[in-house]
């Protein structure tokens, strides 16, 4: 996502007034309250070792006349990004650590069933063509840290999608990285392989269950130098079992031309729900509806099911609008728990039914999810807000995450019941 931020942010008390309202809002994703078991049924390596049966690894597997993606053996998504706190400065609070012990709980206690971890190489700026496996510590350590948390998880039932990331150093985004000349480009292209090669190598020996080859790599995977995207991942098929997905960002899903050689489409789904300040419900929940009419036209047409790899909403006055933008690239923040609250049940209730979308992962909580210094009030997390009252509804809801979908060959969807 365009604008990442390492600050963190402090817990907020819920407003028992916006929840009794967003609870009587019609038709939107507030309206159960009963959890449902957690499904488990995890893959081979590590999650082997706890005696837990594999899913299906290709969409070819799939069981004939599946009707969802429980019934196919794949869980449906009710996810959170945790992210990292890889500081040498902040001991025992990164991933693997009991704070982090601390944080699935918490994440188990909202419904979630699935984690995204995130990892990073290091890039200079957009020019640059090598890929620095140490971020903020050395990469030896991550990679324990990052395979101690998938079997914590595991150990939970809970599923692990792996998802490494480009930091550019100079604050630059991701998107635009553009070395000059061909040359430099096929050098950019080596060295992130390496990068993700290496991330692969991890998934497989750590068991985890869903792996993005890239994130948000628009200059690669749009255009004519998509084939060496391609050559890439087929390279991570030979030594990664797991599902394959790559993260697009929200505006360039539709110009990505690798879906045909993934298995689940991923979309940072950072979408504006509308354009003008002071939105009402209706105006925003509208926004919710083509977006969900955008995620089925995607999954019809590759035959393959939609997950938002990301999405989330500051908490913020108009967070509707440009939902990717930290505020301090605004001026002045006004505070707004009820309008993060409200895009959260705009978007989650108007997927709930929609065919193709296996669910969705929250940007984000942190590993230490008390920590206070990676995101300020105004930050993307949910916890202890009143967009957690949203998601814990929405994440009870049968229906998220688990509608027919397009798999196994049939471009035939399948009707609901």
């Amino acid at each position: 996502m365009k604008g990442e931020s390492k600050r963190g942010g402090v817990k907020a008390s819920v407003s028992a007034l916006v929840a009794l309202l967003l609870m009587a809002l019609p038709g939107h994703f507030l309206l159960s309250q009963a959890g449902e078991p957690l499904v488990v049924s995890l893959r081979l390596s590590v999650s082997q070792r706890l005696g837990v049966p594999s899913a299906p690894r290709r969409l070819s597997e799939l069981p004939p006349g599946a009707r969802g993606f429980r019934d196919a053996g794949l869980p449906p998504i009710r996810g959170m990004t945790i992210g990292p706190i890889e500081s040498e400065l902040q001991p025992e609070r990164g991933y693997g650590s009991p704070a982090f012990e601390k944080t699935l709980s918490e994440v188990q206690r909202m419904g979630g069933n699935w984690i995204s971890l995130t990892v990073f190489g290091r890039v200079w700026d957009l020019k640059g063509v090598g890929v620095d496996l140490d971020f903020e510590m050395p990469h030896e350590e991550v990679r324990e840290n990052v395979i101690r948390s998938v079997e914590m998880a595991h150990r939970r039932g809970l599923r692990v999608l792996l998802v490494p990331h480009l930091w550019v150093e100079n604050g630059a985004w991701r998107a635009e990285i553009e070395p000059e000349g061909a040359e430099r480009i096929a050098l950019f292209h080596e060295n992130y392989a390496q990068f993700a090669l290496t991330w692969a190598d991890i998934a497989e020996e750590s068991g985890v269950d869903l792996f993005a080859a890239g994130v948000e790599l628009r200059s690669w995977v749009t255009t004519a130098r998509a084939q060496s995207f391609v050559q890439l991942l087929r390279e991570i098929r030979g030594r990664y079992s797991g599902l394959l997905t790559y993260a697009s960002n929200w505006d360039d899903t539709e110009d990505t031309v690798i879906w045909g050689h993934v298995d689940v489409i991923g979309i940072n789904a950072f979408y504006p729900l509308h354009w003008e300040d002071n939105a009402t419900f209706e105006q925003v929940e509208a926004g919710g509806h083509r977006v969900a009419e955008q995620v089925e036209a995607m999954a019809r047409r590759y035959e393959r099911p939609v997950v938002f790899t990301e999405f989330g909403y500051t908490t913020r006055k108009n967070t509707a609008i440009k939902p990717w933008l930290w505020p301090e690239e605004l001026g002045k923040v006004e505070i707004d728990q009820t309008d993060q609250a409200r895009a959260y049940a705009a978007l989650l209730g108007a997927m709930r039914h929609v065919p193709g979308f296996m669910g969705a992962f929250v940007w984000r909580m942190y590993a230490d999810v008390a920590d206070m210094s990676q995101e300020a009030e105004w930050g993307f997390s949910p916890w202890g807000k009143e967009s957690e009252v949203v998601l814990r509804r929405a994440f009870s809801d049968a229906r998220f995450g688990d509608p027919p979908f397009f798999g196994g060959g049939d471009a035939t969807p399948v009707p609901p019941n």
